[in-house]
């Protein structure tokens, strides 16, 4: 069975609440159970109980005077998204993606993370409604970013529930009037600590993940950025620099490397992206049915994926992008009113941290 086609059963089956898609017989359990435990103790032997630093603030207040009201990037999702591994906030991916669309836009933006390190897709419920319902909130965010597929897959949650519980998500973001973005299911492939063949069935089980992810987010009007296939061959070719301590997060230059992939289109989003004018189809650029746009994509690291029309009716059809990705800021700066390291308050977990900010920058 095609890829396509395997992406569109799982998305059918969230949709509807099918069981999704399995891979794997029963005579290959019990060996990929084992190997799966002796990669994961070899993770957890470098790992901490270290939190990601907090990175919450306003980014790029320099253009504060000449562009107004910043915009609200909101970032939702796991450890990943949340930058765990890293020492300083401004290393993490969501001040680099602050920093770079302040760049670009020329205007401030303030930033805020609901990402939670060990988050599955179930709990991007939790993390919507604390972005949309939490009291005294300030209004929703312009674009939220979402990384997540990571844990579900090594939870052995079923594909097609864990695209549901995205689908929601997506579904009520957009229903509020903000722009979605979702970095689909990282490649687990290429975890140092991983070893054959559990190697290659995480690396299928992220693929057929992050394709049916992308089904769903485009149907519901968000976009996707592929980031298995990019960031797979260069984080196993360079393990020691874009691996972390752990070996299994990233490093400071493993999420600059995820969050330069994801700009251009974080960017597109909010129409600030500068976009090349040609006649015709744009080169670099592909009008697919969705499924097959979906399983494309995977195969080709950065690419965007984003709903597409025809005529006058909206079809099941998308677009593939290669966007041309422009270097980040050289260091993101620290947000406004970032406090020291040492000094900065715990991340309370079990509720989160209150909205935005209400105060306009000066």
């Amino acid at each position: 069975m095609s890829r396509a086609r395997v992406a569109r059963r799982i998305a059918t089956a969230a949709a509807f609440g099918g069981g999704g898609v399995s891979l794997l017989g029963g005579a290959a359990v019990g060996l990929l159970l084992t190997e799966a435990r002796y990669a994961r103790r070899r993770v957890l032997d470098g790992s901490s109980d270290a939190e990601p630093p907090v990175a919450d603030g306003v980014y790029g207040t320099a253009f504060a005077a000449a562009a107004g009201v910043p915009w609200r990037l909101a970032i939702l999702g796991d450890s990943t998204a949340a930058g765990l591994g890293v020492e300083h906030a401004r290393q993490t991916p969501g001040a680099l993606l602050a920093s770079g669309l302040a760049a670009v836009s020329e205007r401030p933006v303030e930033l805020h993370s609901v990402a939670l390190s060990g988050a599955r897709s179930l709990d991007l419920e939790r993390q919507v409604s604390l972005l949309l319902t939490e009291p005294g909130r300030a209004p929703v965010p312009d674009v939220c970013v979402i990384m997540i597929g990571a844990n579900d897959i090594t939870g052995r949650v079923s594909p097609a529930e864990s695209v549901r519980h995205l689908s929601d998500a997506v579904s009520r973001l957009r229903t509020a009037g903000c722009q979605v973005v979702v970095g689909t299911c990282p490649d687990l492939g290429s975890v140092e600590p991983v070893g054959q063949p559990l190697r290659w069935v995480a690396r299928r089980l992220c693929r057929q993940l992050a394709a049916a992810q992308t089904i769903a987010v485009v149907e519901l009007g968000g976009r996707t950025v592929s980031l298995g296939t990019l960031l797979g061959p260069e984080f196993a070719a360079h393990p020691r620099e874009l691996f972390g301590p752990d070996r299994y997060h990233p490093s400071a230059a493993g999420y600059a490397t995820a969050a330069m992939a994801v700009l251009p289109t974080l960017c597109a989003a909010l129409g600030v992206w500068p976009e090349e004018r040609r006649p015709g189809m744009p080169r670099g650029e592909r009008l697919l049915p969705v499924d097959r746009a979906a399983a494309r994509a995977v195969l080709e690291g950065g690419t965007e994926v984003s709903s597409a029309e025809r005529g006058t009716r909206r079809a099941p059809w998308a677009l593939l992008k290669r966007r041309r990705r422009r270097p980040l800021p050289t260091e993101a700066t620290e947000p406004v009113g970032q406090q020291d390291e040492e000094d900065a308050p715990a991340r309370d977990r079990s509720r989160g941290r209150a909205g935005w900010s209400s105060e306009a920058v000066t």
